[in-house]
């Protein structure tokens, strides 16, 4: 760390220190800065306090998810309301669309058509819009 600063010295001045405690204090800082050891006088009950607050850190313990199944992976809740549109959407495209749809598929039962007219391949997506918080 560099000498310290006008406006630091200003500020330990303000906060009340001597010029004796301000030399001390970078002298201090200098020694910490080459990686000394510095010890300050404490009595030996602070020591051991402010030793036992070094040591205190944030140990984060794993989180743990609670799966209800074994393949590792949580079960979705079914959405009936969403299978039976796709469903319906999909059996209307397959029998009465005028547009020719072909290779009809349901990829996903609760979401997704794929499906062909001619040579271009499309793809159908239904999204369920959340309830909006009041």
């Amino acid at each position: 760390m560099p000498k310290p600063t006008k406006k630091q010295i200003e500020a330990m001045q303000k906060c009340g220190f001597s010029p004796e405690e301000i030399e001390d204090i970078i002298k201090s800082d200098e020694a910490i800065d080459k990686g000394e050891r510095v010890y300050f006088d404490l009595d030996p009950e602070k020591e051991k306090e402010a030793k036992k607050f070094a040591k205190a850190g944030t140990r984060k313990a794993p989180t743990v998810y609670k799966l209800d199944n074994t393949e590792g992976k949580r079960s979705r809740k079914e959405n009936p309301t969403k299978a039976g549109i796709i469903a319906e959407i999909a059996k209307f495209l397959a029998e009465n669309s005028e547009n020719a749809c072909e290779n009809v598929e349901i990829t996903n039962k609760e979401r997704q058509i794929a499906f062909k007219i001619g040579e271009n391949c499309y793809e159908f997506t239904l999204v369920q819009k959340r309830k909006p918080k009041n």
